[in-house]
């Protein structure tokens, strides 16, 4: 399928927006709204947006948080009656499934766009239709956040949440852009943010933040229980200190050597930009909002998508419980990253690869890989097999992206020779493919991706 560019006549996002709040308002309130959104910190962002705007609203709402491509899901889904449903991050890509519903939909997403739709029911609302970058200028949260702004005027309130979904789609890589930074601005403006330059150490205690840390991941460190004490005795730091207590100086000493680890081991220049930066607080959740990101995705994607969900439409208690969900997570993320730090991975001309034994995980070990052991030299794939089906999560780096890298154009296509499902962002993307062409599905990648980087690899 050819991907079409709309960037000479682009579609206008705050009438697309009015529009689709008409589409809503011919539901009568106090009606169940469907809303169906993906499982990682963008999607469970989005589905906190669009419910507490809904609610808001006067009307009920029903989420459900969902993989791509969701035709199982999708099965439930049409076996219900539902006056109106939203799909926030997610649509685009199953555009022929959501047209199958023949029910009011409104998509909000900002993934590759494919086609318009063929029925009149249905109003997409798509980034890059937009005059927008989905890779980097709008998330599904933000785009959401866009439609609750046409529904009205005091959703404003959800900024913060909105770009939550935007920094866990890494999009503040760089700087935020676009309408993201929109959103940004206007946040600010309305004191719904406040900010303050640091690193990331979240945690009980310093050796606690530094053990668990997977992103940035520092090499030789991060779960290494008796480095870090090392490390931390030399330069006369407590491992008990809590990370907020240090002062200045002790703050300065530490990020300085972080900084060097990152540096040795090669790790792309944006990427340490990221981990030293500028940070914004939502004092509505009383968290930096990089660390409410990494909260959700540790929930969608180790299984307690629920809980994610719950504290994204304000159910603060549950922050709780969802730590020691993320501790668990990042238990698992530590040991991939660890086998492949030390034991190396696959490799072929234009890619690495390496096997996991969750398609979710596989994605994350993948992210934090690609930067900060391989030092974003090629694309990343993560592989994993189950129930007879290949799944497959692959990331790039925007340097590899800026040398003509479009996984989600390589996942499509490959993905469809073999009546798979396959898209997602230049970036970062995903497939779904029958187990037993694996290896055929790896030559084709192959094929694709030597096409796109050339000699640039």
């Amino acid at each position: 399928m050819v991907l079409i560019s709309y960037s000479l006549m682009p579609d206008d996002l705050p009438t697309l927006c009015t529009d689709a709040v008409s589409l809503l308002h011919e539901v009568p309130v106090g009606s169940r709204i469907r809303v169906i959104s993906h499982y990682d910190a963008d999607g469970i962002s989005a589905a906190g947006i669009l419910c507490q705007a809904l609610y808001a609203a006067g009307y009920d709402f029903h989420a459900s948080l969902m993989r791509n491509p969701f035709d199982r899901g999708f099965e439930r889904l049409a076996a219900e009656k539902n006056p109106l449903i939203l799909f926030s991050d997610m649509g685009s890509g199953q555009i022929e499934l959501v047209e199958q519903l023949k029910t009011n939909c409104i998509i909000l997403d900002h993934h590759q766009f494919l086609r318009k739709s063929k029925t009149k029911e249905i109003i997409q609302i798509n980034a890059n239709t937009c005059g927008l970058d989905g890779n980097y200028e709008a998330c599904g949260a933000t785009i959401s956040f866009a439609f609750t702004q046409a529904l009205h005027p005091d959703n404003i309130r959800l900024a913060p949440l909105a770009l939550v979904g935007a920094i866990g789609d890494k999009q503040h890589i760089g700087g935020l852009r676009g309408y993201n930074k929109t959103v940004l601005d206007n946040a600010l403006e309305h004191d719904l943010l406040s900010m303050r330059v640091g690193s990331k150490l979240y945690g009980n205690t310093v050796a606690d933040a530094l053990y668990y840390s997977i992103d940035p991941y520092y090499k030789g460190l991060s779960g290494d229980s008796t480095a870090i004490k090392n490390l931390l005795e030399t330069i006369g730091l407590s491992g008990n200190n809590k990370p907020d207590t240090l002062s200045n100086d002790q703050t300065k000493l530490l990020n300085s050597i972080l900084m060097l680890r990152l540096l040795d081991a090669q790790v792309p220049v944006d990427i340490i930009d990221i981990v030293f930066r500028t940070r914004y607080y939502a004092p509505s959740f009383g968290y930096e909002l990089e660390r409410l990101a990494d909260l959700f995705d540790a929930c969608g994607k180790n299984g307690f998508r629920s809980l994610g969900l719950s504290i994204s439409i304000g159910n603060q208690n549950d922050i709780p419980e969802a730590m020691q969900v993320e501790q668990d997570y990042k238990t698992k993320i530590l040991a991939a990253l660890h086998d492949l730090a030390h034991e190396g991975v696959k490799e072929t001309a234009s890619f690495y690869y390496f096997f996991s034994d969750s398609s979710s995980l596989g994605g994350v070990v993948a992210g934090s890989g690609i930067n900060y052991v391989l030092g974003g030299k090629k694309p990343l794939l993560s592989l994993a097999r189950k129930d007879g089906e290949l799944h497959i999560s692959c990331r790039g780096t925007q340097a590899l992206v800026s040398k003509g890298l479009d996984l989600g154009l390589a996942m499509k296509t490959v993905a469809q020779q073999f009546n798979g499902f396959g898209g997602g962002h230049k970036i970062a993307a995903g497939a779904t493919i029958n187990h037993e062409k694996e290896t055929e599905f790896l030559q084709q990648v192959e094929d694709i991706l030597t096409q796109q980087l050339g000699e640039n690899i």
